[in-house]
C-alpha cells in the first residue's frame, strides 16, 4: 500500500491532499476583496497555490488548487466562476508544481521563481479568456487584468517567507517531496 513516488501510504496522502484543499479554500474566503471589473475578488489563496505546487508537487497542487479554489467560488457565490476556476487553477497549480526545483534546499532558485511566474501569468490569461468567453466581450474582459495581475504576483510575493520559512523546519520537512 505505499506508494513509490513519495514514500508514504494512501492514507497519509488522501489527507495531506484534503488538509491543502481546504487551506486553499479557506485562505481564498477568508479575505477577499471584491473587484467590479471581474465580477470575482482579490484574495489569498493563490499563496496557498503555490504552497501546494512548490512544496507538495504538481499532482497535489493541481487538485488543491481547482477543487480548493472551485470549492470556495461555491460557498461564496460565485457559481458561475466555479467551472472555469476549476480548470484554470488546476492548470496553475499543476504547471507551477511542474516547473518547481523540489529538490533544491532554497526556496529561491531559478526554476520556483519561473513556476511562480508561470503560475500567476496562467492565473491572469485564463480569467483573461474565460471573462471573455462569458462577457461576450474580451475588452471588457481586460478591466479584469490589473487586479489579477496584483492577486497573482502579491500571491507569489505572500508564498515566498511562508514557503522559506515552512522548509526551513525539520517537522515540515519530512512531508515534502524530495
Amino acid at each position: 500500500m505505499e506508494n513509490k513516488n513519495l514514500g508514504f501510504n494512501k492514507i497519509h496522502d488522501l489527507t495531506m491532499l484534503g488538509l491543502l484543499t481546504a487551506l486553499v479554500a479557506v485562505s481564498t474566503m477568508i479575505i477577499k476583496v471584491p473587484v467590479i471589473s471581474t465580477e470575482g475578488y482579490i484574495h489569498l489563496g493563490d499563496s496557498m497555490i503555490f504552497l501546494a505546487a512548490l512544496l507538495f508537487g504538481r499532482k497535489k497542487g493541481a487538485i488543491a488548487a481547482g477543487v480548493g479554489s472551485a470549492l470556495a467560488d461555491l460557498l461564496l457565490g460565485y457559481t458561475h466562476w466555479i467551472i472555469p476556476t476549476l480548470i484554470i487553477k488546476y492548470i496553475m497549480g499543476y504547471g507551477a508544481g511542474l516547473i518547481a526545483d523540489n529538490e533544491s534546499d532554497s526556496l529561491l532558485n531559478f526554476r520556483n521563481v519561473s513556476a511562480l511566474v508561470f503560475g500567476a501569468s496562467w492565473m491572469v490569461f485564463g480569467y483573461f479568456v474565460a471573462g471573455g468567453i462569458m462577457k461576450g466581450s474580451f475588452l471588457v474582459s481586460a478591466t479584469s487584468i490589473p487586479a489579477n495581475l496584483i492577486q497573482g504576483f502579491g500571491g507569489a510575493l505572500i508564498f515566498i517567507p511562508i514557503g522559506m520559512a515552512l522548509k526551513k523546519t525539520k517537522y515540515f520537512s519530512q512531508y515534502v517531496l524530495k
